[in-house]
């Protein structure tokens, strides 16, 4: 029989990509200052308001509006805004 579970407390870190290039670029710097030695910026390759997210997983898209996490163990990934909003909330420092 299944059982149920509480997913635990943690804190992550997240960004969310709004499609423009100043975004992406920002992304791109906070992945590489988190030590990510996959995070390319390239703004002449630019063209579409799409980010490509090298995951533990695989290589997985982040479209505007996306959170782009970076995980306990340093990983970055995409989320979409309504599991975003589902699973976090803000920190009150």
């Amino acid at each position: 029989m299944a059982a149920q579970y509480r997913k635990r407390s943690v804190v992550i870190e997240a960004v969310r990509f709004d499609g423009g290039i100043e975004s992406y670029l920002q992304i791109v710097e906070w992945m590489k200052a988190s030590g990510d030695t996959f995070a390319m910026a390239d703004e002449v390759r630019y063209t579409t308001p799409l980010m490509l997210i090298p995951t533990l997983g695989g290589t997985h898209a982040a479209n505007p509006g996306d959170w782009i996490i970076r995980g306990v163990r340093g990983e970055f990934y995409p989320c979409k805004p309504d599991i975003f909003e589902a699973t976090y909330e803000a920190v009150e420092e």
